[in-house]
């Protein structure tokens, strides 16, 4: 099969329906969720790492992996937390850097709202931007779905999994792992590696660029607002792109 038929089957497979029982929904949500094992590995390694080589005992360093539960969220908070800043200013700071899973959340609720309030709930927690970014290619197609809830949680939980494994074993071998590794480098190269595919069209093009030349240009803004403002200002591009594109078919 050449490039243009694997291209197209992938497509096909990413947009079909999902199979007809709970488990074998989930169980396609912890398969396609496998591609990003390296990047959550390498970035929750690092985070865990930066926690046990801060002045936050272990239970705080777990306590702050599982209620933050989000690398970005757990850095930004990690020094102010050192420096005995004022849990306000902590939370907030924290919630900042956090906004963009408001985006997010607002996205898959078009297929998810219909859903008993305790599963939102559970569901909102697992979300995460590798998830996100699998769940909302087969969105359009899930709203109908009764498998959906079980799709998502077979993302999330191999999410979960993965992330809370990695960081107890950054905070148990932090002394261990030489700085010389390199693991942030090594999760960047991960993460660069899971975004091409994923800008195989024209609209996530025109998004992925105007959300990265804004995050540069933004990136002196304080709370980590330019992070914020270029993935508004990405998805609003990427959607008028579409928009554009429909309207010349």
């Amino acid at each position: 099969m050449g490039a243009a038929g694997r291209l197209s089957t992938a497509h096909a497979h990413y947009a079909g329906a999902l199979p007809p029982t709970p488990r074998a929904a989930f169980m396609l949500g912890m398969q396609e969720m496998l591609p990003g094992i390296p990047a959550m590995a390498a970035w929750s390694l690092v985070t865990g790492v930066a926690m046990a080589k801060s002045a936050l005992s272990l239970a705080e360093a777990m306590g702050l992996s599982l209620i933050a539960y989000a690398g970005a969220a757990q850095l930004a908070a990690l020094p102010l937390l050192v420096a005995g800043a004022p849990i306000v200013v902590t939370v907030m700071s924290a919630l900042m850097v956090n906004l963009r899973f408001v985006i997010y959340s607002a996205a898959v609720a078009p297929s998810l709202r219909l859903l008993p309030l305790r599963q939102r709930l559970l569901l909102g927690y697992m979300l995460s931007d590798m998830g996100f970014v699998f769940y909302m290619r087969r969105e359009p197609h899930l709203r109908e779905s009764p498998m959906r809830a079980w799709y998502f949680a077979g993302l999330g939980v191999v999410v979960f999994i993965v992330w809370h494994s990695a960081s107890l074993i950054g905070l148990f071998a932090a002394a261990a792992i030489p700085e010389r590794w390199g693991l942030d480098f090594i999760g960047t190269l991960a993460l660069l590696a899971l975004l091409v595919p994923m800008l195989a069209t024209r609209p996530s093009q025109v998004g992925g660029v105007v959300a990265a030349a804004l995050s540069v240009a933004l990136r002196g803004l304080p709370f980590k607002l330019g992070v914020v403002v270029s993935i508004v200002a990405g998805i609003a591009a990427a959607v008028l792109a579409e928009r554009r594109a429909g309207e010349t078919r």
